[in-house]
């Protein structure tokens, strides 16, 4: 019975649940995105069968002003309408001391990166907390002093089957 529940764990891919989290904090900038969809294929037991490919709607950005929405949205920024999405694609899941770390590229402005994303997983809910750099982007390079470079991205994501 163990073994066919396993065996069902391994062979799905999970769904992901309207109630998840994705924010970012800089001081300011600071906010949240929706619109959050993709494959998650995650088995602690076989990490190479494990697979996130994700993205977000980058014109959902909500930071707690329209006009910043707006401003984030615009060319200055994130170009929502150039680059409507940002992407993550794992390439390789591993375990560390402290969890996970899901390494892959990130895919934003039209500039692609790989990074790792530590991460943890309990009770269905993907947690993971990283550091990006817009400069490294090049996103508003032109005011690289207007607001801050490093944003500090935390997600929550609960997933059913």
């Amino acid at each position: 019975m163990i073994a066919s529940a396993f065996t069902a764990f391994q062979s799905s891919d999970f769904k992901i649940a309207e109630n998840y989290s994705v924010t970012f904090d800089g001081g300011d900038p600071a906010g949240e995105f929706r619109g959050l969809k993709g494959v998650i294929r995650f088995d602690p037991g076989n990490l190479d069968a494990s697979l996130f490919d994700v993205s977000i709607d980058v014109a959902t950005i909500n930071t707690g002003n329209g006009m910043k929405n707006t401003h984030a949205k615009s060319d200055k920024w994130l170009d929502a309408e150039k680059y409507p999405e940002i992407k993550f694609s794992s390439n390789t899941v591993v375990k560390t001391a402290k969890g996970f770390e899901a390494i892959g590229m990130l895919d934003m402005h039209g500039v692609q990166k790989e990074i790792s994303m530590p991460f943890t997983f309990e009770n269905n809910v993907f947690k993971s907390g990283f550091e990006v750099n817009r400069l490294d982007y090049n996103i508003n390079t032109a005011e690289p002093e207007h607001g801050a470079a490093v944003l500090k991205v935390d997600i929550s994501v609960t997933v059913t089957k």
